[in-house]
């Protein structure tokens, strides 16, 4: 196992990737060497002392790279830091009320509670409508979800701040 931490992610817009990015950076400023991935291409965490492991949300579930990361290196993940997170509620207002309660993709908290992730996070997404199809127009309007970039950065800074601060002591 190396001292590298990744920061693996699904993303179909980039919004996420975005995210990962940042988070990616600002663990990279703590003295780490962080390598930035999306999930589907992203090394074993074997490779790894640490994971940070996201995807944006889609009807309540991640993206499918993302998924087959979890399931497929469960045991490796559970060895080792990691921590989750999903970003995609867009809107103003507080998010919980946002979030009607969701935390976690239902079908992965299994995995999830098995990795035991030191933190889960949820973060307000971005949704560029010039990027959306016809059909995910339709979706966020039938669920009434607003289009623009509601991400936080300092919420998201401040997150990636305190895994690089639990690293710096385990």
């Amino acid at each position: 196992m190396s001292d590298k931490i990744l920061v693996a992610y699904g993303s179909k817009h980039g919004m996420t990737a975005e995210i990962a990015e940042r988070i990616g950076k600002i663990i990279r400023d703590a003295g780490f060497a962080v390598d930035v991935s999306p999930a589907g291409t992203a090394k074993s965490p074997a490779d790894y002392r640490a994971v940070v492991l996201g995807s944006g949300i889609y009807a309540g579930m991640w993206r499918r790279p993302a998924a087959k990361y979890l399931k497929a290196h469960e045991a490796e993940l559970a060895r080792r830091p990691v921590w989750l997170f999903s970003s995609g509620p867009t809107g103003s207002g507080d998010l919980n009320t946002l979030l009607q309660g969701w935390t976690f993709p239902k079908g992965l908290r299994p995995f999830a509670d098995r990795v035991k992730p030191r933190g889960i996070a949820v973060f307000r997404g971005a949704f560029d409508e010039g990027k959306a199809s016809f059909f995910e127009k339709w979706i966020m309007k039938k669920v009434k979800a607003e289009f623009g970039d509601f991400r936080d950065w300092p919420v998201i800074e401040a997150w990636a701040s305190d895994i690089a601060t639990t690293l710096k002591v385990t």
